[in-house]
């Protein structure tokens, strides 16, 4: 989570993949086809639904987090949209962009399913794309 001169940042807690994606080992006899990496996105929160899954405990209605489960046996499974988020600005990471919201209305959008990633902004490109994830993000906070 370490930003090396990546977006012009030395240093963390910024809102970009750098720092937000982070490595999850999990090891469970639920999981069927162990050291298979999976792509799906997920959260931090999906953690504790999980282990209440894994050792059987019933799972608490109050938690915002999904089960792992479906990605313990499937590395394929698809994930769920992820938030984030600091005092300035949220993000929302899907299986294919990132989607910014600024404060003041400025937004920030990249695709990850092209060599640029998270260095071209395609927010005024694509103002239909911005408004739909926009939707889910604020959706997702409100949760």
């Amino acid at each position: 989570g370490w930003h090396l001169g990546e977006h012009a940042i030395w240093g963390k807690h910024a809102l970009f993949e750098e720092s937000l994606r982070s490595p999850l080992i999990i090891i469970a006899p639920e999981v069927i086809q162990p050291g298979t990496p999976t792509d799906s996105v997920v959260e931090t929160l999906d953690l504790f639904p999980t282990l209440c899954d894994l050792s059987g405990l019933p799972t608490p209605k109050h938690l915002i987090g999904t089960s792992l489960l479906p990605q313990l046996a499937d590395p394929k499974a698809p994930g769920h949209p992820a938030i984030s988020y600091t005092e300035l600005a949220t993000t929302l990471r899907t299986p294919t962009h990132r989607l910014i919201a600024h404060q003041g209305g400025k937004f920030e959008l990249y695709d990850h399913r092209n060599p640029d990633a998270e260095t071209k902004n395609l927010a005024k490109e694509q103002p239909d794309l911005v408004t739909s994830l926009n939707t889910t993000l604020k959706k997702l906070r409100t949760r």
